[in-house]
C-alpha cells in the first residue's frame, strides 16, 4: 500500500513516491475484549494495554492551543496521550501521541462522543481532522453536529516520536535512477540502495522498529479512546486506516461503537503486505487507463491525443525523454512517476496532471520541474516526507513476514511488469527493504468477527487502485453483519471525502443512528471531472 499523500513522494531507492471519543471513567477503563490480542505470546500485550488504558482513562489529556508550529488554528485543541512503546512491558519507556479535536458543533443533547480518523498510509497524519468543520467541509456538517473531530499522529508518525530511515534532503534529492531495469546492473543497483535504506532504518531508528506494527497502533487507538473518556469507540479509517479499524475490530470487538471503513485493505493474512502489492500493481494500470481515456475523451483541452493509445504514446515519449536527459536536470522517470500517479490515486488530481502533461507537450517545460521537482528549500516538508516513507516502510516490513529470496521478488515483478508496467518495478523497489529488514518480523493477526462486534458500515469504489475492490469483498465476509456500499464504475481512492449523494447520505445515517440499510447498497459513481 502506498501511502494517502503520493505526489512529489520520492524515495531514496531511486523508485517513485510511496506512496497512505464523554463517558464515565469507569467505561473508558473496559477490560480488552476476550477475543483482544488471542495467542499465548500476546497475553502480555493485552495486559500492557489494559494497564496502559486505564491510566490515560485516569490522566485524560490536558488540551491547550496547538503549537503555533504545528499551524493548526484555534478553536482546535491539542493535547498528549501516552503510551508504552512496547506494551509487553507497560511500565517501561512511553512515548507520546499527538492529538486534537474540536467539539461537536450542535448541542449537547445532540452530542453521541467523539469520531476519530486515520487517513492511512501508513504514516498519514490526522491531524488534519478537525479542520473539516473550521473549513465547513458540507459533506460532514450533519456529522459534526454529534461529534467531536478527533485527529491523531500514530506511532512513529509526525510529532509522536517520529521515525526517520535517511536524512531527509538525501531522501528528496533528484534525479533518481529510473525504476524500470534495463540490466541486471540496474537491479543490483537498486537491490543495494534497499539494502542500505533498511540498514538506515536500524541505524536511526532502530529502538523503535520492532514496535511499529498495525496491532501496537491498535493498542495505541484504544489508549486513545479511554483518554478520551470514551466507552466505545468511534472511528473513520479511509485507505490503510481501515487495516487499523480491521484490527481494532478483531482485537477490541467489544469496544466498538460505530466504524465506517473506506477504500479496503484487504485484510487477508495471505495478503498483508507483499501480495496487496503485487495486487495494487494491476488495479494502478486499470486505473491508469481510464485516466487515458478521460483525457483523450478531453482532447480539445488538453491536446494529448484523442484515443487511449494516442495519451499513452505521449507519455512513453515524455518518460523516454526524461530518462535519456532528465528535464531541468531534475525530472527522470522516478520523478515523473512519483507526480503522475497521483491521477490513478485521486480523480482531484486528474485535471491538474493532464493540465501539466499538456503544457509540456505545448512546449512548456518549467510547468513539470514545478510540478515533480523536488524542493531542497523546504526542510520540513522534506522532514515530513522521508518520515512518512520510514513509517510506511516500518509497518509494512515488521508487520508481516516478507520474502526473502531475491529470484522472488525478481520473477514476480518481471511477470507482472509484462501487463502491468506503470508501476510495478517502482513499487518493487519500495518496498524491497523489507527483504533485509533488520527487526522481527511479525504473523498478522486473522481479522475477523467478535463478541459485540457492531455492524460495520463499509465503502468502496469499484476501480480503486491503491486498495483494490477484493479488500472491501474480503472484509464484508469476515465482519459479519458489515454492510457494503459500492461506488460502482469509480475508482477515486476515499469515498466519503467526495460529493456522492448515495454514499453521503447512508454515512450520515449511519454515523447518527447506527442504521445501516437491510441489504448492500450499489452507488452509481459520483460526477466525472470537468476540464
Amino acid at each position: 500500500m502506498r501511502g494517502i499523500r503520493p505526489t512529489k513522494r520520492v524515495t531514496a531507492l531511486a523508485s517513485a513516491g510511496a506512496l497512505v471519543t464523554a463517558t464515565l471513567i469507569a467505561g473508558a477503563m473496559a477490560a480488552p475484549s476476550a477475543t483482544a490480542d488471542t495467542g499465548r505470546g500476546q497475553d502480555r500485550e493485552a495486559r500492557g494495554a489494559a494497564i496502559a488504558a486505564a491510566k490515560a482513562a485516569k490522566a485524560g489529556i490536558d488540551w491547550q492551543d496547538c503549537p503555533a508550529d504545528w499551524a493548526i488554528a484555534k478553536p482546535i485543541q491539542c493535547g498528549w496521550v501516552t503510551v508504552p512503546l512496547d506494551y509487553a512491558r507497560p511500565n517501561g519507556k512511553q512515548i507520546k501521541l499527538a492529538v486534537d479535536r474540536i467539539g461537536n458543533t450542535g448541542t449537547k443533547a445532540e452530542r453521541q462522543g467523539a469520531l476519530v480518523y486515520n487517513p492511512g498510509g501508513p504514516g498519514g497524519s490526522g491531524l488534519r481532522f478537525p479542520t473539516r468543520v473550521t473549513n465547513k467541509n458540507p459533506i460532514w456538517a450533519n456529522t459534526a453536529k454529534a461529534y467531536d473531530f478527533v485527529g491523531f499522529d500514530p506511532r512513529g508518525v509526525g510529532h509522536s516520536a517520529p521515525i526517520s530511515c535517511i536524512d531527509p534532503q538525501e531522501f528528496v534529492k533528484a534525479p533518481k535512477a529510473d525504476p524500470v531495469p534495463d540490466s541486471e546492473a540496474d537491479k543490483r543497483a537498486q537491490r543495494k540502495l534497499a539494502a542500505e535504506y533498511a540498514d538506515g532504518c536500524a541505524e536511526r531508528s532502530g529502538e523503535m522498529l520492532p514496535q511499529m506494527t498495525t496491532p501496537n497502533t491498535v493498542r495505541d487507538l484504544d489508549v486513545i479512546r479511554a483518554a478520551l473518556g470514551e466507552r466505545k469507540l468511534n472511528f473513520l479509517g479511509v485507505s490503510y486506516g481501515t487495516y487499523i479499524g480491521a484490527v481494532y475490530g478483531t482485537m477490541y470487538p467489544g469496544h466498538v461503537r460505530r466504524m465506517v471503513v473506506d477504500s479496503v485493505v484487504n485484510p487477508s493474512r495471505e495478503k498483508i503486505w507483499y501480495e496487496a502489492n503485487l495486487d495494487q500493481d494491476i488495479a494502478f494500470e486499470g486505473r491508469w487507463k481510464d485516466w487515458e481515456d478521460w483525457v483523450a475523451k478531453n482532447d480539445a483541452t488538453f491536446h494529448l491525443g484523442d484515443t487511449r493509445a494516442e495519451v499513452q504514446d505521449q507519455w512513453l515519449k515524455l518518460r523516454a525523454t526524461a530518462k535519456a536527459n532528465p528535464i531541468g536536470g531534475v525530472v527522470g522517470p522516478a520523478e515523473l512517476i512519483g507526480f503522475f500517479q497521483s491521477a490513478p490515486y485521486y480523480d482531484s488530481s486528474w485535471v491538474p496532471v493532464a493540465t501539466v502533461f499538456s503544457k509540456y507537450v505545448a512546449g512548456d517545460t518549467q510547468a513539470i520541474v514545478d510540478a515533480t521537482a523536488p524542493d531542497l528549500s523546504d526542510t520540513a516538508g522534506n522532514a515530513s516526507a522521508e518520515n512518512g516513507n520510514a513509517v510506511y516502510t516500518a509497518v509494512e516490513c515488521t508487520d508481516a513476514k516478507w520474502p526473502t529470496s531475491w529470484r522472488k521478488w525478481d520473477r514476480d515483478n518481471t511477470r507482472l511488469h509484462k501487463n502491468y508496467p506503470f508501476m510495478t518495478w517502482a513499487n518493487a523497489w519500495l518496498n524491497l527493504p523489507c527483504a533485509t529488514w533488520p527487526a522481527k518480523q511479525q504473523t498478522p493477526v486473522n481479522v475477523r468477527t467478535g463478541k459485540g462486534l457492531p455492524a460495520v458500515l463499509i465503502v468502496q469504489s469499484t476501480n480503486d487502485a491503491a486498495t483494490p475492490y477484493e479488500g472491501a469483498v474480503e472484509l464484508h465476509k469476515r465482519f459479519k453483519g458489515s454492510r457494503l456500499i459500492t461506488e460502482k464504475d469509480a475508482g477515486s481512492h476515499g469515498v466519503t471525502g467526495l460529493v456522492n449523494p448515495c454514499v453521503n447520505e447512508r454515512v450520515d445515517t449511519y454515523l447518527l443512528t447506527g442504521k445501516t440499510d437491510a441489504a448492500d447498497v450499489t452507488c452509481a459513481p459520483h460526477a466525472t471531472p470537468k476540464p
